[in-house]
């Protein structure tokens, strides 16, 4: 499947914290399944030489970025630097990626074709077709009940609110603003996902194969977790009130 010319200049926006065993892995796939796409690797200083590697590649292709940042300050803030740097550089699209290799880069054209009758699509994991791979039991319940919370709690009629392999138009994060932007795990896909809807903007789902990562560690911690459990419920309880004075 091809890239749709249409969507304009798109980039491809990989996070980074010790992943020097995967970039280069990644980096390569997506360029082989989207040749006209550009990466940008975010880079948190990681004391791997993740950035040192990203450097070489960027040097040996003019397709790919790097973007160097001083010390690790979560998923959230990495990806508003990306959409930063992509806005400030005319991308039209801009496209979130997991280094680790549990998205799969040859998906990516399937999301960016459902781009061209949406604002924002998400690659999801718990709808028909969408599965995952090599996760144990409890992890998926896991990720299944905390996404089953933010449907019911805040009214999104999504499945996977925090699917992290996504694309965005640059209107729509033009759209719904990044100043306020302070989530810094994974509540930052809700928190995008939630700010999309309430703008009224088209987000669609589209299944997705999420493999659990081969080489390096999970960056899921108890504080990431409880971060996403404390601001969903805060998220939820505002919307409610809010409703209520509105009644009033």
């Amino acid at each position: 499947m091809e890239i749709p010319a249409d969507l304009g200049r798109v980039l491809v926006i990989i996070p980074t914290y010790n992943e020097r065993d995967n970039i280069e892995g990644i980096v390569g796939r997506v360029r082989a399944a989207a040749p006209p796409v550009d990466v940008l690797i975010v880079d948190d200083a990681s004391p791997d030489g993740t950035g040192k590697l990203a450097d070489g590649l960027a040097a040996a292709d003019d397709h790919v970025k790097v973007l160097h940042r001083t010390g690790k300050e979560g998923l959230g803030p990495a990806y508003v630097a990306g959409f930063r740097w992509a806005a400030e550089n005319g991308y039209d699209v801009m496209v979130e990626m997991d280094a680790d290799g549990s998205h799969q880069p040859e998906e990516l054209p399937r999301l960016l074709t459902a781009l061209r009758d949406a604002d924002l699509v998400i690659g999801a994991r718990w709808i028909p077709g969408g599965k995952v791979e090599n996760w144990p039991v409890t992890r998926e319940a896991l990720s299944r009940g905390a996404n089953t919370y933010a449907r019911l709690l805040l009214g999104m009629p999504l499945h996977d609110a925090t699917g992290g392999f996504r694309a965005f138009r640059a209107a729509t994060l033009e759209k719904i603003g990044l100043e306020g932007v302070d989530s810094r795990g994974y509540c930052f896909q809700i928190d995008l996902a939630l700010r999309a809807l309430r703008e009224g903007l088209r987000v669609v789902e589209v299944p997705i194969t999420f493999v659990d990562r081969v080489h390096g560690t999970s960056k899921m911690s108890g504080d990431v977790f409880a971060e996403a459990a404390w601001r969903v419920t805060r998220w939820g309880v505002e919307n409610r009130l809010g409703r209520l004075r509105g009644r009033r």
